[in-house]
């Protein structure tokens, strides 16, 4: 089986930073695009920032120019560094990965099961 772990969450104050981690783990032969998304309540899913094996970020727009998205390939871990941090970035933080499994025939999209990012004001 294929795990991912989100760690580093956790409640902070307005304009502070947090950085969370994301381990993927298990019988993984190859991780291509990994990425961040969120869900606070009420609301639906969405976009956080996305980074290719090869290092290309993109972001949505509400994040843009205060999250960094990065990856370390040989720990199969990707990492969201978040500054300047709002009330309105309250939310589940999830993980995700689209992962080759050892001796599997395709990538599927793996999910891990979210951190919450809590900031007060």
């Amino acid at each position: 089986q294929v795990q991912l772990v989100e760690s580093g969450g956790g409640l902070v104050q307005a304009g502070g930073s947090l950085r969370l981690s994301c381990a993927a783990s298990g019988n993984i032969f190859s991780i291509d695009a990994m990425g961040w998304y969120r869900q606070a309540p009420g609301n639906q899913r969405e976009l956080v920032a996305t980074i290719t094996f090869g290092g290309r970020a993109s972001y949505a727009d509400s994040v843009k120019g205060r999250f960094t998205i990065s990856r370390d390939n040989a720990k199969n871990t990707v990492y969201l560094q978040m500054n300047s941090l709002k009330p309105e970035d309250t939310a589940v933080y999830y993980c995700s990965g689209d992962i080759l499994r050892l001796g599997a025939s395709q990538r599927l999209n793996y999910w891990g099961h979210g951190t919450q990012v809590t900031v007060s004001s």
